[in-house]
């Protein structure tokens, strides 16, 4: 009866906790439910172990407590202190670590927890089987060893699994982050002028810098982009997670990228400062001024809302750069096509660079038939997947129709491209399984 006492009680003290939560912390009160489902994993996690860790010394048994219980310390920490402090802009590449590490722990113990409940659930309808037959029939049902095997079996597979799943994530934070991957396409473009036949364009997005510990990943991605010898380098936005001081130490080597018709680069969501609690509107702005100037200065051309044409031999090739555009409303919509378009009515070939792929999807490929090919990133492919020759899965396929690579559709009697880059950098979890970063070098013909 305590026990049921204690539940109940718990389950009361939430909904007064979740006003004090959201009265200090109003910005991010909707992740207080999340927490309370953490919290849920750890105790039944927790509760399934004790017998276990009750049999272990005490020097042991408190040290993995500590260690259990940390990831939700921590997340509970960087939520709570996010919304008062900016501990985001502290130490970037520090705070990115720490919830990365809260998200594999997390991650592994759901796993867990799934092999844990299909146990307990095995054991729940045997009982009810076993109650049924001992009422029915008045005989006491042999107690064989068969459930308590079952039983045990699943929940050890749940902790070979965890524990297999933790690994690959900690592996994929050390060595998969950093395997980059140039990826080649060739693009036909039936209207190319023949003086662009054979352009090699790289795409590359999503570099994400406030996330990298060290410049020297980074400074390999600049060696590979500078030896593809591009003759044009597009970039697809969010170059920063948080702020615009996160790029600063990365200058020098952003400024030795080059390609022979220049670099160009676009805004990302994460690009405006919109997840920081700025003081005031100016402190905002003036982040955003700084981004501007940082393209200036590493001679990379920010395209907001506007176009620029590329003249070689006297034929011309235009680009076109949108502020972000989504179909989410958690992201801004901020792109603007007609006047991103004004007076290129008569280019042949338009290549338009748009952060977020539902821009494609929802605007694009329905109203914008003459331009021939978008460039995305932003979904990062979830940095977690599997991608085969023949096969290929991530859980952003369950969220974005256009994810990952390379998609097509005919619009006025000739191909509309897409290419979803799966980007450089990482947010959330600093690491990739399956999905690898990516450079992109897209060669044109006509």
């Amino acid at each position: 009866m305590r026990k049921y006492f204690f539940i109940i009680l718990t389950i009361l003290m939430l909904i007064p906790a979740y006003f004090l939560f959201a009265e200090a912390h109003p910005k991010t009160a909707e992740r207080f439910p999340f927490m309370v489902f953490l919290l849920a994993i750890d105790i039944y996690l927790w509760v399934s172990l004790r017998k276990k860790i009750s049999s272990l010394t005490v020097p042991v048994k408190v040290t993995l407590g500590i260690l259990y219980w940390i990831p939700l310390a921590a997340f509970v920490f960087l939520t709570s202190i996010s919304s008062i402090n900016n501990v985001n802009l502290a130490h970037p590449p520090l705070i990115a670590y720490i919830f990365g590490i809260a998200v594999v722990a997390y991650f592994s113990k759901l796993i867990t927890v799934v092999f844990f409940l299909l146990a307990d659930l095995y054991r729940i309808i045997l009982f009810i089987f076993r109650h049924a037959w001992v009422k029915k029939t008045g005989k006491p049902v042999s107690q064989g060893t068969t459930a308590i095997s079952r039983g045990k079996f699943l929940r050890t597979i749940g902790l070979a699994t965890g524990g297999l799943f933790f690994s690959g994530m900690v592996i994929g934070m050390i060595k998969w982050a950093h395997d980059f991957r140039v990826r080649l396409v060739n693009l036909n473009l039936p209207q190319l002028p023949l003086s662009f036949d054979g352009l090699r364009v790289v795409q590359i997005s999503d570099l994400h810098l406030g996330s990298w510990a060290s410049v020297d990943p980074i400074e390999e991605v600049a060696g590979i982009i500078n030896d593809l010898d591009p003759d044009l380098i597009l970039f697809t936005g969010d170059i920063v997670n948080y702020s615009t001081n996160e790029a600063f130490r990365f200058r020098d080597i952003l400024q030795s990228i080059q390609a022979k018709h220049g670099v160009y680069a676009i805004l990302g969501n994460h690009d405006y400062g919109d997840y920081v609690n700025w003081p005031s509107e100016e402190a905002r702005e003036k982040n955003l001024t700084m981004l501007y100037d940082f393209f200036r200065e590493i001679g990379w051309k920010l395209l907001r809302n506007e176009n620029d044409v590329i003249e070689i031999e006297g034929e011309n090739l235009a680009l076109i750069g949108v502020e972000n555009w989504s179909a989410n409303s958690r992201f801004p919509k901020l792109g603007d096509l007609p006047k991103a378009m004004v007076g290129i009515k008569d280019v042949p070939v338009k290549i338009l660079l748009s952060h977020d792929p539902t821009h494609w999807e929802k605007e694009v490929s329905l109203n914008y038939p003459d331009i021939d090919l978008t460039l995305s990133g932003h979904t990062h492919g979830f940095q977690f997947g599997v991608e085969l020759k023949h096969f290929r899965w991530s859980f952003a396929q369950y969220i974005y129709k256009y994810w990952a690579g390379l998609y097509q559709v005919e619009a006025a009697q000739k191909p509309q491209y897409l290419y979803v880059n799966r980007g450089l950098g990482m947010i959330g979890y600093p690491g990739r399984v399956g999905i690898l970063p990516e450079i992109t070098l897209i060669t044109l013909e006509s």
